[in-house]
């Protein structure tokens, strides 16, 4: 069964970034977080079986966090590997 990825971009209170991250890594179906830098303050990479999973670990998860102010979900509809981009700008689909 192929699974649902999305990205969850994640805007947290002052000074909670690590707490908050910490708790995002103990949710199910989550499976990194990344301190970053820029318009948000963390990113997750999740995934799920299906839509309502998702459901599940955003809103009924991550959007729950103490600190957390916003979530912003990217769904991931493709992913590319380092060969399969590598033979696609061979090929001059850049």
């Amino acid at each position: 069964m192929a699974m649902t990825n999305a990205i969850v971009l994640i805007d947290v209170a002052s000074g909670m970034v690590n707490e908050a991250a910490q708790a995002i890594t103990e949710i199910a179906g989550v499976r990194e977080v990344y301190s970053v830098a820029g318009d948000v303050d963390l990113v997750a990479v999740v995934a799920a079986d299906d839509h309502d999973g998702l459901t599940q670990i955003i809103p009924g998860g991550i959007a729950k966090v103490a600190g957390v102010t916003r979530t912003r979900t990217l769904m991931a509809f493709k992913a590319y590997s380092g060969k399969e981009l590598n033979a696609a700008y061979e090929l001059g689909l850049d």
